[in-house]
């Protein structure tokens, strides 16, 4: 019998954590994918999600439309509340064999707990990572209601160890995100015009001459700063004079500051050399990146997957503050001159040599034949 894995995917960054584990469980024999998708993946102001997804050719099983305008710490709350009303006549629909949720976003712990209390097996990918941020409470707090772990680094599997997780129930599949990083390491030729293809926003330069990708979130636990932390970002690149291509942040506590930061600035400043974008295809993203000078922000895939393509970073702040990371990342504070001297620095060493840390590529296929596999129980035991 077919096994039916229910998979939730919430926001932009989560499709592109597992969107070649989708592909793997699609078309496995002894596998039916079911796709939610609920939250910021569906909204057009945070790039839509859902249309990536399916020009990618996953057929979606249902929707939830389940935001509270706002991006503040009271709306994210009540957004993973209506998620958790939802979610459970979702799945009482589908009947699902398995739940697979990804990472460590706020909505993530209404697909956590409606899986736990109706008892069906649960699945969390990148559980075990640190982050220094309030994503690691909700991470954490998943990985203990989830009855599997797929992690993506020996790290995260001795943490999840020391948490008191099953070690048999843990399994080193490396991260999804890095099978996308090693298809553009095949073809990393920027063979797409960025400005004709998504459009967005700002002045156009040449994307044969050397550029910068930007792409800065708020950090949650200090999101009163985040407008503050956005402009000096924004006075750095200016400031240096290097054509940079930046890329809108996700919907966290924050945001809204963020945005408003970013639009303001713009307005300010028509002739900067900055080409803004809400989304972009994910191999599309990454051979964007590829082809940089740098990246500079603190988005995640600075240290996932430029740690395998060898990418210059320059990470800011406290978002990625715990993770492991390669010697391609650079780490400064929210300063000028520190994140100018910084970028200075990567540009003048160019292109570091790939790194394994989360993975060689082969993260999704693992996934779909662990899941075709693998003994489901939803109960658990603790080892302390």
């Amino acid at each position: 019998m077919m096994r039916k894995i229910c998979v939730v995917i919430t926001a932009r960054p989560s499709y592109s954590r597992i969107k070649t584990a989708l592909k793997a469980i699609k078309e496995h024999p002894d596998l039916e994918l079911q796709l939610v998708v609920t939250a910021s993946a569906l909204l057009g102001k945070y790039g839509r999600a859902i249309d990536y997804i399916q020009s990618d050719g996953f057929p979606i099983t249902a929707r939830i439309h389940s935001v509270v305008e706002g991006e503040n710490l009271v709306t994210a709350a009540k957004t993973a509340g209506l998620s958790l009303t939802e979610l459970p006549t979702i799945f009482d629909f589908l009947k699902p064999d398995v739940i697979v949720t990804i990472g460590d976003r706020f909505e993530t712990m209404a697909t956590a707990a409606s899986a736990s209390i109706m008892q069906i097996p649960l699945v969390h990918i990148q559980g075990g990572e640190i982050t220094g941020n309030i994503d690691d409470k909700i991470r954490h707090a998943v990985s203990k209601l989830a009855d599997l772990h797929f992690v993506s680094t020996f790290e995260a599997q001795s943490r999840l160890i020391r948490m008191g997780e099953e070690p048999e129930k843990i399994f080193v599949t490396g991260c999804p995100s890095i099978d996308i990083a090693a298809q553009v390491i095949l073809n990393p030729g920027l063979d797409f015009d960025p400005y004709e293809k998504y459009g967005g926003v700002g002045e156009k330069r040449s994307t044969d001459n050397p550029y910068l990708v930007v792409m800065q979130h708020p950090v949650t636990t200090e999101h009163q700063y985040a407008r503050q932390q956005i402009e000096t970002t924004l006075e750095t690149i200016c400031a240096l004079g290097i054509p940079a291509f930046w890329f809108w942040p996700n919907p966290d506590a924050g945001s809204g500051d963020t945005s408003k930061g970013i639009r303001s600035f713009r307005e300010l400043n028509t002739k900067t050399p900055i080409h803004y974008f809400k989304n972009m295809d994910s191999v599309d993203f990454l051979k964007l990146v590829k082809n940089s000078l740098c990246l500079v922000g603190n988005s995640s895939a600075g240290i996932r997957e430029c740690s395998f393509l060898g990418v210059p970073v320059v990470n800011i702040g406290n978002r990625q503050r715990g993770r492991a990371r390669g010697p391609n990342v650079i780490d400064v504070e929210h300063c000028s001159s520190m994140i100018s001297k910084a970028i200075q620095k990567q540009i003048h060493h160019g292109h570091y040599q790939s790194e394994n840390i989360y993975g060689e590529g082969d993260a999704g296929a693992r996934i779909a034949n662990i899941l075709a596999t693998v003994g489901l129980t939803y109960t658990k035991t603790l080892t302390y």
